[in-house]
């Protein structure tokens, strides 16, 4: 669902490829099919790269040279806590703009829901020297958390986006909450009040235990 819904909007790219160590390399290897599925080639480079590894990962870029063009994700999982316990998506300037703030929403949900990971990030990579905590994840612009967050949490968050999914016995339940920072406009960590606002919904989280360490991941 993620990789099609991505196909979908090309607002981050409409093709992937994996992370290598050269770009000619990478372009060798598209990571999913027209129909959103992981490709031949990519499972295999990838079973071939942690054979034996109980610890596993996909990283993939979205192949755009142009300055503000680029984007990659990376996918965590292990065997025992399929489908992933992290999931992160890096942009340079113009992907989430063109995406808007509803399509990144949505797209978080989508990841939440289909995924289950232990967190989801939403940020360029330059926010990482800004934010307050560096043995934990930042908020950036977004941040999904697997756990109930109310407003009284968290009252810096401009916005608290229930993530709900369809329970055993077919009833929605809310499966985690996206914390968004910035609501009006995409986040500019070169803006002081984007990074502000970003810190102190750190600040309170780490505050109450709700920001899990990256050892504890």
């Amino acid at each position: 669902m993620v990789a099609r819904f991505l196909q979908k909007t090309e607002a981050l790219g409409k093709n992937w490829f994996l992370s290598q160590d050269t770009k000619e390399k990478s372009f060798l290897y598209p990571v999913f099919d027209a129909s959103g599925e992981l490709t031949t080639a990519a499972e295999a480079v990838l079973e071939t790269q942690f054979k034996g590894e109980k610890f596993r990962f996909l990283s993939a870029w979205n192949g755009e040279l142009g300055e503000g063009e680029g984007a990659t994700m990376a996918l965590g999982f292990s065997d025992s806590d399929w489908p992933a316990w992290s999931f992160k998506i890096s942009y340079k300037g113009v992907g989430a703009k063109r995406l808007g703030i509803h399509g990144v929403k949505e797209l978080l949900s989508i990841i939440a829901g289909s995924l289950r990971p232990v967190l989801i990030t939403v940020a360029r990579n330059d926010y990482f020297e800004k934010q307050v905590f560096k043995d934990r994840p930042g908020v950036g612009w977004m941040l999904y958390l697997p756990r109930v967050l109310t407003t009284q949490q968290v009252p810096e968050a401009r916005a608290l986006v229930p993530v709900m999914a369809t329970g055993e016995q077919g009833k929605d339940k809310q499966i985690g909450t996206i914390i968004v920072s910035v609501n009006d406009e995409p986040f500019n960590d070169e803006n002081p009040e984007h990074v502000k606002i970003a810190n102190a919904i750190e600040i309170r989280l780490v505050d109450q235990d709700l920001l899990p360490r990256y050892v504890d991941i």
